[in-house]
């Protein structure tokens, strides 16, 4: 690989908000190793727009509730200059009603696999002239949600993990930060009806969701060499839904 190349991974990039991070890191000249499990079609729909950019794009697909699909991903990757975990899913309903297998699989692929992921390519992230560690976690992980106790847990996990990685590995170069998303216009809210989305949007200062696109351009930034010095942050993009 040539050393004036920049390559991103982004895990869930079939999901609505990595598409749009895959989008917004093209733009910037990133070349792409774009994560999927399921939605394989969607990848390729993405491959089709991104050709516009000229870049490189290459899929993995991975399960990450799949400890050897997860050692076969991290033998997929060479040069790594930008990591962005994007990739998850939700639970919504009473905490006791949880069966464990869904308590397993949120933190597998919230938390777990990509700490796991992340123990192989530190190094390949520290030899970059510009390292980054990128996590997507929800504003759920700062305040906590109701009917989504579990969810709630694992993203307060990945922020506990990125202020404390971010202090470890800081002397490299390496930067670790985290987007914290409100309510962010994508298949997963869906399942909200037309009278809880509109209690939410009232509670909300801006009175909209996010747009997918909103979080790419987030992460665009956290990915440039204008957010050099930010590390160990949580990035809130809510609308003024939580200030404090």
């Amino acid at each position: 690989m040539r050393e004036d190349t920049k390559y991103a991974l982004i895990t869930g990039a079939s999901g609505d908000i990595g598409r749009e991070i895959a989008i917004a890191l093209a733009k910037q000249g990133f070349h792409l190793y774009l994560h999927y499990n399921r939605n394989e079609k969607a990848i390729a729909l993405l491959q089709e727009e991104l050709v516009l950019f000229g870049v490189d794009v290459i899929p993995i697909q991975a399960d990450f509730t799949n400890s050897d699909a997860i050692s076969r991903l991290q033998d997929s990757v060479f040069q790594l200059d930008v990591f962005v975990h994007a990739a998850g899913n939700s639970y919504y309903g009473l905490f006791q009603d949880m069966p464990d297998q869904e308590i397993a699989n949120l933190w597998d692929i919230h938390v777990h696999f990509p700490m796991q992921l992340l123990q192989k390519w530190i190094p390949k992230l520290q030899r970059s002239d510009a390292g980054r560690i990128i996590f997507i976690s929800s504003i759920w992980g700062e305040v906590g949600a109701a009917m989504e106790v579990a969810y709630s847990a694992v993203k307060g996990a990945q922020i506990a993990f990125c202020k404390a990685l971010a202090q470890e590995i800081a002397a490299s170069g390496t930067t670790v930060n985290v987007v914290s998303p409100g309510m962010v216009d994508t298949k997963m809210n869906h399942l909200f009806d037309e009278e809880e989305k509109t209690a939410l949007l009232t509670d909300i200062p801006m009175h909209r969701f996010a747009k997918p696109s909103e979080v790419g351009e987030v992460v665009a930034f956290l990915a440039s060499d204008r957010a050099s010095y930010m590390t160990g942050q949580t990035m809130r993009l809510d609308g003024g839904w939580f200030m404090r």
